[in-house]
């Protein structure tokens, strides 16, 4: 009778190790390669806001030999399964692209201790879950003195994605800038609660041309190719977000924002290889050289150069930190 306890003892043992072991093996490949997961709001390839977190995880797969994967168009609902999915595979970084997953992070972090969680534009953290903050309101503010220096009209318009304060903080930003080389400006803006409707977008864009509006911009990421096809398509003039937008029309897109993604991701990859990842907000900034403004590309010489030497003064002000855009995350009525 002995024997047979102290059998089913050793058994059990054994079988405590082998799934100990593999849960150590599910943390990493067969290789011993850090495993990082994306979550994106939209396709990949939008030419804006998830391509450049895309191309970020492109670029820190090359430079560290990691195995990546990604998951596209992931709605507010679906934030936390898709961390907790990642996670459950051994993935030992799970980055959420946008201020949604903020939350969602740090609810499944709690769950996986040992993986590590982010979440870009977001405000929450915990031990092993951290938000890196961009200071896009900043490039926001460049954009609204562009579109306002260049309004004939004295209307311009700006499209947001959802109402949040990652968003907000941008369109606050652009209604500054815009009113500090015309203070009679009007700004029309509207949310269209959507980052990938582009038909909402574009809706939102022509309501504002039919108000008189001759300079649209956006912040509202896929969305937003809906309002830079309006302007195209009623020969106004527009802005782009995220990336470098001229490409989409190169005879309506003056500039756009332009936010340096892959220089977070790499960054947090790099921390979680060399084991100083840590919970947290970390705010990174035009001085920091995650946020700036595109060049000007075809509209090179049909801006006015006293225009782009306002723009680049200001924007020097900014990166000696004698001019701090005012962050403003709730809407202004």
């Amino acid at each position: 009778m002995k024997k047979t306890v102290l059998l089913v003892c050793l058994v059990l043992a054994l079988s405590m190790m082998m799934l100990t072991a593999g849960g150590a093996a599910e943390r990493s490949t067969s290789s011993g390669k850090l495993k990082v997961a994306l979550l994106l709001s939209g396709p990949a390839n939008d030419q804006g806001w998830n391509a450049v977190a895309f191309a970020g995880l492109q670029e820190a797969q090359e430079k560290f030999n990691i195995e990546t994967a990604y998951s596209e168009n992931v709605g507010i609902a679906d934030g936390e399964a898709a961390f907790r999915d990642y996670a459950a595979q051994g993935y030992g970084l799970v980055i959420g692209h946008g201020f949604q997953f903020g939350e969602p992070a740090v609810r499944i972090a709690a769950q996986f201790p040992n993986t590590k969680f982010m979440a870009i534009e977001s405000n929450t953290f915990s031990q092993n879950a951290a938000s890196y903050v961009m200071a896009c309101e900043e490039a926001g503010y460049l954009m609204g003195m562009l579109a306002g220096s260049m309004s004939k009209s004295g209307v311009i318009g700006i499209v947001g994605g959802f109402e949040q304060p990652s968003i907000i903080k941008v369109l606050e930003a652009y209604k500054l800038g815009a009113e500090s080389v015309n203070p009679s400006i009007k700004v029309l803006e509207a949310y269209v609660s959507s980052f990938t409707d582009v038909a909402l977008g574009k809706e939102a864009a022509l309501s504002m041309a039919d108000q008189g509006a001759d300079v649209l911009s956006h912040c509202a990421n896929q969305a937003g190719t809906g309002v830079i096809k309006a302007a195209e398509e009623r020969g106004l003039l527009s802005t782009g977000d995220s990336y470098d937008q001229n490409s989409i029309a190169p005879a309506t897109v003056m500039a756009s924002t332009i936010y340096s993604v892959p220089a977070l991701v790499l960054t947090a990859v790099e921390k979680v290889m060399s084991n100083s990842y840590v919970g947290g907000v970390f705010n990174l900034g035009m001085k920091d050289g995650v946020v700036d403004i595109s060049g000007y590309n075809s509209f090179e010489a049909k801006i006015p150069q006293k225009v782009k030497d306002q723009i680049a003064a200001k924007r020097t002000e900014i990166l000696k930190g004698s001019f701090k855009v005012p962050l403003i995350e709730t809407r202004s009525k």
